[in-house]
């Protein structure tokens, strides 16, 4: 049986696939957990790189000997409704202004691709995450 590592950080970040670098957020949330940072930004390069830009969240645990491994997440909803949309940003005031519509099969699209971070059951559920979270930036949600 594998010797268990002691656990000395857990960090989590957002971080453009492929894009990770030393400057912050990177470098200073692993400075101070002594971490090399260009190791972690090599390896988090390499297992993005076909992802490139999109905002992908990452859980980094920091092991007592400096040591480190690293679980990425799918993209944000909100990042994959605006890329499906090809929209810069959601609506100042998503109550009153309507900035676009979203078909229901799209929204299950984006469900089939966040499904496995969710919380929820099926894929019916997940899809109605993704509707919600649309209806939130100001995006009419046709059924």
């Amino acid at each position: 049986m594998a010797e268990k590592k002691e656990i000395t950080g857990l960090i989590k970040l957002q971080i453009p696939a492929g894009k990770a670098n030393p400057a912050p957020p990177v470098g200073p949330a692993l400075g101070q957990h002594g971490v090399n940072i260009m190791d972690f930004c090599n390896a988090f390069n390499e297992k993005t790189k076909e992802l490139q830009g999109t905002l992908t969240p990452v859980v980094i645990t920091v092991y007592k000997d400096r040591s480190f491994t690293f679980i990425t997440k799918s993209p944000p909803a909100s990042t994959l409704i605006m890329k499906e949309l090809n929209l810069s940003k959601g609506s100042q005031e998503p109550n009153k202004n309507k900035i676009s519509t979203i078909s229901f099969q799209q929204c299950k699209k984006i469900a089939e691709i966040k499904f496995k971070d969710l919380n929820c059951h099926t894929l019916e559920q997940a899809s109605e995450m993704i509707a919600g979270t649309a209806v939130s930036m100001g995006i009419e949600v046709l059924r």
